[in-house]
């Protein structure tokens, strides 16, 4: 099975991207535009950690290790501009920016760690908080797509407290990812 722990988007914030993502999907169908994937919406979320392809038995250890993980208190998240990976000139993915407090790169950390209990290997690159709006193959922005894009690199889409995060297996197939979630778990101590 394939694996992720991730952040849920609530409804709101979820409207305000999907948006956008139907006006574009729009655009790119109506320039003929085949180089870029839009995300559905209901796909969105903020991942913290990918943890990949694991055997079935391992499920119930991976359950117990993340029950494992608190913080203090809720994660205020807010979500807003926009950029790409690498970078504009050869662009894969275009994300959406996720501003939080450190509690945020603090809860990543202790999730890693809480997995490698379970024989997945800790995460190398740092801690980057985004969204994926779409993905670009090959690395090209269409040109008809570029202002867009621009007119829209400042926007707020919302915010919202994270009071939990998930696992979820990701089945991969040809309309895109399917998601299911396996367990939620609280961030916050009870009090």
């Amino acid at each position: 099975m394939r694996l992720f722990v991730a952040l849920e988007i609530p409804t709101d914030v979820r409207d305000n991207l999907a948006a956008f993502l139907k006006k574009m999907r729009e655009l790119s169908e109506q320039l003929g535009e085949k180089r870029v994937k839009w995300v559905r919406p209901e796909n969105l979320h903020v991942t913290l950690k990918f943890i990949g392809e694991v055997p079935d038995a391992k499920l119930d250890g991976i359950r117990a290790a993340l029950t494992t993980v608190r913080r203090d208190t809720p994660i205020d998240i807010r979500i807003g501009g926009m950029g790409f990976f690498p970078d504009e000139e050869r662009p894969t993915v275009l994300w959406t920016g996720v501003k939080a407090a450190a509690n945020l790169g603090s809860l990543a950390g202790a999730i890693d760690r809480a997995l490698t209990t379970q024989g997945i290997a800790e995460e190398k690159r740092a801690f980057a908080p985004h969204l994926t709006l779409a993905r670009f193959a090959p690395p090209v922005l269409p040109e008809k797509l570029r202002a867009p894009i621009q007119e829209n690199a400042d926007r707020d889409f919302g915010s919202f407290p994270a009071r939990e995060f998930r696992l979820i297996e990701s089945k991969l197939k040809s309309a895109g990812a399917e998601y299911t979630l396996l367990a939620s778990f609280p961030i916050a101590r009870e009090v």
